[in-house]
């Protein structure tokens, strides 16, 4: 028993003293990256964003560890310490590029993308242990996200895709409604999608508009006696 915890009773030396300090400075970097990462993926989750919780904490714990293994690698004697590093940046474009889609007249998943980029300065921020800029950068993210697209929407500045759903049990007449509708709204109708359950007929179509924009619409065709049930859905698509 003696012999087997005798080792604990020597004293450290210099190379294993500095050596633990080294593994459990990497460690409180490594997770506070992941919680600071996770906690905006969480965000986006909860709105039913592309990148979620699982993308953006490793996408930061990626860069955190990428950011400590440059240092490492360069050693002591190279000033360098950033090769590696410098490289995150050029690694993340590719994978936010993956985000944007383009469709027809609408492009989307550009916050998504400018999202991940971020959240990877942030996890290089906790790799090199700017604890303070990381989570600063953090409440900033989340201002950006939550608290600015909510003023935009409040302050009619921002357009948002929504999914009309028009069910009634003539499909002409429906038609004719929803285009004259979306004629005095001065908007296209594009990708009209129809289809027959039973004798209901149901239309959809997807208008990229502001909240105002949408309020009008919604009551031109709420108004037509050709309507029976008027419905609309956050776009899937949405960023």
């Amino acid at each position: 028993m003696d012999v087997a915890f005798a080792h604990l009773a020597q004293p450290l030396s210099v190379d294993r003293l500095q050596q633990m300090v080294v593994v459990n400075g990497a460690i409180g970097r490594l997770l506070m990256a992941c919680l600071l990462g996770g906690f905006i993926g969480l965000l986006r989750e909860i709105s039913r964003k592309s990148a979620g919780v699982r993308t953006n904490l490793l996408i930061s714990m990626g860069a955190a560890f990428f950011t400590l293994l440059s240092i490492v690698l360069a050693g002591e004697s190279n000033p360098d310490k950033g090769r590696v590093a410098a490289n995150i940046v050029q690694g993340i474009g590719f994978l936010g590029a993956g985000l944007i889609l383009h469709n027809r007249n609408r492009v989307n998943g550009l916050t998504s993308a400018a999202s991940v980029w971020v959240v990877a300065s942030i996890g290089m921020a906790c790799g090199a242990g700017l604890y303070g800029a990381a989570v600063l950068g953090t409440v900033i993210v989340i201002v950006a996200l939550q608290l600015v697209g909510f003023l935009e929407r409040r302050a009619n500045l921002k357009r948002f895709p929504l999914v009309y759903e028009v069910r009634g049990r003539d499909p002409a007449m429906m038609l004719t409604s929803v285009l004259d509708a979306m004629d005095k709204a001065g908007e296209r109708l594009n990708n009209l999608e129809r289809d027959t359950i039973g004798d209901l007929q149901r239309v959809s179509f997807a208008l990229n508009a502001t909240k105002n924009q949408h309020e009008r619409l919604w009551a031109k065709l709420a108004a037509e006696p050709a309507i029976d049930r008027l419905l609309t859905f956050r776009d899937q698509e949405e960023d």
